[in-house]
């Protein structure tokens, strides 16, 4: 997922950059709406452990076209930074892994513990990639403030989308008592509108603001995310379905403009780190918004989705601000073609 970005952009030039992440957007969105559908089907004949085998033939398959389908790229004759991979894992899992016991109620001195331990070896992280060249944390590119605004807005997105998406479940099977079938075709509409939502944005990416698109992205998302909160009982499908759908589309109206913005910001010889950098950013996000749900339903376990969402949609406005904001910056420094076209 993290070198997906990086091939995108070897493989478009310039001038359609957007136009190519919408199409990405559009297949992973294809592969997104055809996941829940898939396993309500395969729900309905087995048990969830066939939900598991099933990857094994489709990873098989997406290995064998990987090896004749995906270009080459020019290499970098620097050795794997093992030093930092270690760290920036340790840094991650332990600050994750401690702040989800502490949200699952597990001793306090393990969940501080490990999220300090987490804390500490990020210190060291920024410490050890600081005088690199290349570091393995794109250092170099987050002292770009536009480049700092879409990892931070993409963050903040993926955070409130699984929010959304794990307190989803509870509520549809929890209070509305609808089966896991009826639960997974219920979302489907999310990532269909998003198909139809991101290969657009895609396109006017290439032409206007990534600020603009962005913000009007992320507000409909809000939007979408505060009517869920309202749903209730006595909801009919439909009042799921298009609430369902507006979410979808307002996240993919944001994305594709985003991860251009993201992308197109970094020299074509670090394309690599800033796909790793659009990947870092969506793991986190949706690993805090999985947190921040945890600790919802702990505390609050019947009202606890519904203030799921709406933090969510609270989430959402504040990332449509922080993409409002790139639109003055990009007024006050005037954009510059990373290459030519």
């Amino acid at each position: 997922m993290s070198v997906n970005g990086a091939l995108v952009r070897f493989t478009y030039p310039q001038r359609m950059l957007g136009r190519a992440v919408g199409i990405n957007a559009v297949i992973v969105s294809m592969a997104a709406a055809a996941g829940p559908t898939i396993a309500s089907a395969v729900l309905s004949l087995g048990e969830w452990r066939w939900l598991f085998a099933l990857n094994i033939p489709l990873g098989v398959l997406a290995v064998s076209m990987a090896g004749f389908t995906l270009p080459h790229n020019p290499l970098q004759k620097r050795r794997l930074n093992l030093t930092g991979a270690a760290l920036s894992a340790a840094a991650f899992g332990l600050v994750i892994t401690g702040m989800q016991a502490l949200a699952h109620g597990e001793a306090s001195i393990l969940g501080f513990g490990l999220t300090g331990l987490g804390l500490a070896a990020g210190v060291l992280l920024v410490r050890h990639e600081r005088p690199s060249k290349t570091p393995l944390i794109p250092l170099d590119l987050l002292a770009r403030p536009m480049f700092a605004l879409s990892v931070a807005t993409s963050i903040i997105s993926f955070t409130a989308q699984m929010m959304a998406f794990i307190s989803l479940p509870f509520f549809l099977q929890g209070s509305l008592g609808l089966s896991a079938v009826e639960t997974g075709l219920l979302m489907t509409p999310w990532p269909l509108a998003t198909m139809f939502a991101a290969p657009l944005a895609g396109w006017l990416s290439d032409r206007y603001s990534a600020g603009i698109l962005g913000a009007v992205g992320l507000s409909l998302f809000a939007c979408g995310l505060m009517a869920l909160s309202f749903l209730d009982g006595d909801s009919s499908r439909f009042d799921i379905i298009w609430r369902m759908a507006l979410c979808g589309a307002g996240f993919g109206f944001f994305q594709s403009p985003n991860n251009r913005a993201l992308l197109s910001e970094a020299p074509r010889e670090r394309a690599g780190a800033a796909g790793g950098a659009l990947g870092t950013a969506r793991v986190l996000g949706q690993s805090m918004g999985a947190v921040v749900v945890a600790f919802l339903l702990s505390a609050a376990p019947v009202s606890g989705v519904r203030h799921g969402f709406e933090l969510a949609a609270v989430a959402a406005l504040f990332g449509a601000v922080m993409s409002g904001s790139r639109i003055r910056r990009r007024i006050a420094e005037p954009e510059k073609e990373v290459e030519a076209v």
